[in-house]
């Protein structure tokens, strides 16, 4: 077992030479305060035992079992730390909590995968160097995912020792009294969150409520039932170039923006059990053009999104919970940290592998107010994403968080135009950021591809890992970087007048586009081979096709649409990509629905058909 492999990598961990062979019927001892409630976990050891070594074990509370689940106050010194022994004769889980214990099995269930019934002798000491290790899944844009994906997605996170999860909501939960908000985006129910809350619990999971109450409203003021909320209701110049004629931000003027805050708050907050809420209020960057504009002349732009901020904390205070939100303002207007809570939690989030993350550190650091970092899993605006800048992303946030003394490191994974990443493209993000979150100094060298192989897949032909690694790197094959994005997924989005403007570097594009082509079908060469032990295998090897094929399409696109703009269109091109397209669009339906809810569907589709329209 020299080649042991373990998600996270623990802290310390020695192989003192040996094995322990499993004997047929075992036993499971529990030795807590109140040993029922380590049940649950033990369950998790009794399945693993079954499943990889093919034994089965009792559990009960009697002395002298052959694994010892031990919960110790004071025995080790995090309370999310444990210490593992395995001997020739039984194995040993000690640890201060029940939380720490349930630990030491996600570690010992790893073994499990890997040794069957013949477990390696070795003694570990391991806890985290984040408390908080989160992952927040954007269900806004346009993906609601069914409740089996998000057992299935906290069971995996758990499994990594991920402690925290959000669920990114601007208008996907069902509130009572705005039905026309989200009757179309099969939103997730007060019952459901319920249920989800339960499940988290169960696993150490705190279920986090995240509903934006400021910026990004305008799932709601597009409505005219709310066009009276919205700061600016004509639209606004946005700090990206560009004129945005939605609303976006509800108004901080407005006495019923406050109103609904509080209702939203009142109906939202009480099906979870955690003591925190994310509240967003990011992006707010048309205030001071619309409503409030005469105000923001008198006090300044800057002042009035701070004032809103400080009346959403006093509701969030009153409810006894405490207020997570992004932390633009610390950045864009440090003379305001002074008047900031200090119990609040800002959050500072940046997408790219050279975020400055240790800059920004110190200034969260020196703010006085308790911060997490967040970077992301480069999945979004990719198809299959964007591994090299997301590893660099994930271990930049770790190390400099840890550098200025973050309480948190929260990894994302948004859905910006359309959703159009399948869900298992996520997971090279969510692998790689539990392990640096957990401890930075063992696991920034992690060998992602058979972590994947292993851990995500449970590929025993331990091929998938490397597929979705460099299928994830394909694009930069084309020397064109794109900011959060790459120049495959922006030919997919983009019309062929958008497409002029690139013309100037339409050769080097080409060039790269002919040279990516033969790149994906070696990377997916492999896939017939890969051997997977998950019910969904299927499905996963029918996403990753479908991506590629994406891919494939976007290369053929590039390469069409440079010919047209050039006066030299290939019209039998043109053709194949037209009946591609339609095959395409039907693809993602079908692996849409496998995971997905229908809502939302429809909004994301539609950006393929109007890519589609392109060959008519």
């Amino acid at each position: 077992m020299d080649d042991l492999l373990l998600l996270p990598a623990p802290r310390r961990l020695k192989l003192t030479g040996g094995e322990f062979p499993l004997p047929k019927d075992g036993f499971i001892s529990l030795q807590a305060a109140h040993s029922a409630d380590l049940l649950f976990t033990a369950r998790q050891l009794q399945t693993a035992l079954q499943d990889f070594a093919d034994v089965d074990y009792a559990i009960g509370a009697a002395g002298g079992g052959d694994f010892v689940l031990s919960v110790v106050p004071g025995s080790v010194a995090h309370p999310q730390g444990y210490e593992l022994t395995i001997t020739g004769e039984r194995v040993f889980a000690v640890a201060s909590t029940l939380q720490g214990c349930f630990y030491a099995v996600q570690t010992l269930i790893q073994i499990l995968n890997q040794s069957r019934d013949r477990m390696p002798q070795l003694r570990c000491s391991d806890w985290p160097d984040f408390a908080q290790r989160g992952v927040m899944l954007d269900i806004s844009r346009d993906k609601v995912p069914t409740m089996e994906t998000l057992y299935r997605l906290i069971d995996l996170l758990a499994g990594w020792k991920v402690n925290q999860f959000q669920l990114y909501t601007e208008h996907t939960f069902a509130y009572r009294n705005h039905r026309l908000v989200w009757e179309k985006a099969s939103p997730l129910t007060g019952e459901e969150i319920l249920q989800l809350d339960a499940y988290c619990r169960d696993r150490f999971v705190e279920l986090v409520p995240n509903q934006n109450v400021f910026g990004h409203m305008h799932r709601w003021l597009e409505h005219p039932e709310y066009a009276h909320l919205a700061e600016a209701p004509e639209g606004a110049q946005t700090p990206w170039g560009f004129f945005n004629p939605q609303p976006f931000s509800i108004s901080p003027v407005v006495p019923e923006s406050l109103e609904l805050v509080r209702e939203l708050l009142d109906e939202l907050l009480p099906h979870f059990s955690s003591a925190q809420v994310n509240v967003g209020c990011d992006e707010t960057y048309d205030v001071g053009q619309g409503q409030s504009k005469a105000l923001a002349a008198e006090i300044g732009a800057d002042r009035v999104y701070l004032n809103f901020v400080k009346q959403i904390y006093r509701e969030v205070k009153s409810r006894g919970k405490v207020m997570q939100f992004w932390g633009d303002i610390i950045m864009e207007h440090p003379n305001l940290v002074p008047d900031l809570p200090r119990d609040a939690i800002a959050l500072e989030w940046g997408y790219e592998a050279e975020h400055p993350f240790d800059e920004h550190g110190a200034l969260f650091a020196a703010s006085g107010i308790p911060f997490y970092v967040c970077p992301g899993t480069s999945s979004w605006n990719t198809v299959a994403g964007r591994t090299a800048n997301a590893l660099e992303n994930l271990r930049n946030a770790a190390e400099n968080g840890i550098k200025h003394g973050a309480a948190g490191y929260l990894n994302t994974d948004w859905g910006d135009n359309g959703h159009w990443q399948p869900l298992p493209v996520s997971y090279l993000g969510f692998a790689y950021g539990a392990g640096v979150s957990w401890g930075y100094g063992n696991n920034q060298q992690m060998p992602v591809p058979e972590a994947l192989s292993r851990f995500a897949f449970r590929d025993q032909a331990n091929l998938i890992g490397k597929i979705l690694y460099d299928l994830g790197n394909v694009h930069q094959k084309i020397s064109f970087p794109l900011h959060n994005s790459t120049v495959l997924f922006r030919i997919l989005q983009v019309s062929l007048d958008e497409l002029e403007n690139y013309a100037g570097e339409a050769h080097e594009i080409v060039f790269g586009l002919r040279e990516t082509l033969p790149a994906i079908d070696t990377i997916m060469a492999a896939l017939d081979r890969v051997d997977l032990q998950r019910p969904d295998a299927d499905l996963i090897c029918r996403e990753l096709t479908w991506a590629a094929d994406m891919l494939r399409h976007a290369c053929q696109r590039g390469i069409w649409a440079f010919g047209k703009i050039d006066g030299a269109e290939d019209v039998a091109l043109r053709a194949v990509l037209a009946d591609d397209a339609a095959r395409l669009i039907a693809e993602y339906e079908q692996i849409w629905l496998a995971r997905n809810r229908p809502g939302g569907f429809a909004e994301s589709v539609a950006r393929m058909k109007t890519m589609q329209t392109a060959y008519a």
